[in-house]
């Protein structure tokens, strides 16, 4: 019934001639220059004193980042083409959510816009992945679902201050992030690993080790309800670390060593280690409990900065009919995400220098994405004319691509 609801609501009408754009080439150099702008702008809110947005909680930022930035680049990634009056009308929605966060008398009609974009998003994408044959693709659908409804129902703090659930509801948000982010990243890894090891040495690649991705999405969707309870936060753990190896098990069966001639799918694989790293400091914290947050921004300022931008930028250079292996801003972007990263995490046990080192972090995360941004707009600007979207019937009936179904 939802299914057939949000087909008839949310998918562009096949018989329309109107004119289609990919959700991406206005959403990606939007959210770049969002993520830029929002990590200083949550320092001088939270340490300054800065009352001109609502940031001055971890957990206000971290709502902003997760639901603002990683949404809207899920978003332009999954939706494919969509009619320019509807992407406009989304691009709108995000827009006036991201100035939810002012102070000003219409911060609750920002609220409604942001609540909006999101379960626009899931009546788009949630369907789709119902309809995928594999099981694992089918995760896709109660998980995105999953994400979007957090979106919502986090937007209640804004409103009702910070209460007992919310730390650990934005511990929920990431954990569900960190599942999404990695069987994505391998979707998208494994094709471009495999697709060069054929045409250069003409040898087969590995595959999707279904088996392996198997077992990630069983350790990751037990995980955050593990943990859940104390008594069980030891298991947690365990199952958290056992992800964490399984993950560094995945890229060295894709030979990193053998892409030497390929920074873009190095910085690919940089950014899927990450994932790595956070799940192991995520396993010691629940161990021997600790500030949690150390984690968290492995996840954040580590895998989602580096396994973000670059997937954005391979995008967006392969429809421009470029070679990413030829931009050249890579790997400077893959050194500032893990300048970024270590010195968040350095900044926890750093003493009376936190402050300056939580700056210089968020120098580098800036610097990043803006260096994104303009790449982005480079390589939008070479895109063909845009025209009607030549793609497969089922894509223009608003179905999964081949390669999800």
């Amino acid at each position: 019934m939802f299914k057939n609801f949000a087909k008839s609501t949310f998918a562009p009408d096949p018989q329309s001639r109107e004119l289609r754009l990919p959700a991406w080439r206005w959403l990606f150099p939007l959210s770049a220059l969002h993520a830029a702008l929002m990590v200083p702008l949550s320092l001088l809110a939270l340490y300054h004193g800065w009352e001109v947005v609502q940031l001055a909680t971890p957990s206000a930022h971290a709502r902003e980042m997760l639901f603002g930035f990683a949404l809207a680049v899920i978003a332009g990634y999954l939706l494919g083409p969509v009619p320019r009056r509807q992407l406009a009308m989304l691009v709108a929605l995000w827009l006036l959510g991201r100035v939810g966060v002012l102070t000003w008398p219409g911060a609750v009609v920002a609220s409604l816009a942001d609540a909006a974009f999101a379960l626009w998003v899931a009546g788009r994408l949630v369907p789709r992945f119902i309809a995928a044959k594999k099981w694992r693709n089918r995760l896709l659908s109660p998980l995105l679902g999953m994400i979007c409804l957090l979106a919502v129902v986090t937007l209640i703090w804004r409103y009702l201050d910070d209460m007992p659930t919310t730390a650990p509801l934005m511990h929920q948000s990431v954990l569900w992030l960190v599942l999404l982010m990695t069987f994505m990243g391998g979707r998208v890894i494994v094709p471009a690993v495999n697709g060069y090891f054929a045409r250069e040495f003409r040898q087969a690649g590995v595959g999707v080790q279904p088996r392996l991705e198997a077992a990630l999405i069983v350790l990751l969707g037990l995980a955050p309800f593990v943990m859940l309870l104390d008594l069980l936060r030891p298991l947690a753990a365990l199952l958290v670390l056992a992800a964490g190896l399984l993950v560094l098990t995945r890229i060295w069966h894709w030979r990193p060593f053998g892409c030497r001639e390929r920074p873009d799918l190095q910085v690919l694989m940089l950014g899927y280690a990450w994932l790595a790293i956070g799940l192991v400091l995520l396993a010691r914290s629940w161990w021997a409990p600790q500030h949690a947050s150390t984690a968290l921004h492995a996840f954040t300022a580590g895998a989602l900065g580096t396994l973000a931008s670059a997937i954005m930028l391979r995008h967006v250079i392969l429809r421009a009919k470029g070679r990413p292996q030829r931009e050249r801003v890579l790997l400077p972007l893959a050194g500032l995400f893990a300048t970024a990263a270590v010195l968040r995490l350095w900044a926890i046990d750093a003493g009376s220098a936190w402050l300056l080192l939580l700056w210089a972090s968020a120098l580098a995360w800036s610097l990043g994405w803006l260096l994104v941004a303009w790449r982005l707009w480079v390589w939008i600007r070479r895109l063909p004319s845009p025209e009607i979207s030549k793609l497969d019937s089922g894509q223009e009936r608003g179905e999964l691509p081949r390669r999800w179904r």
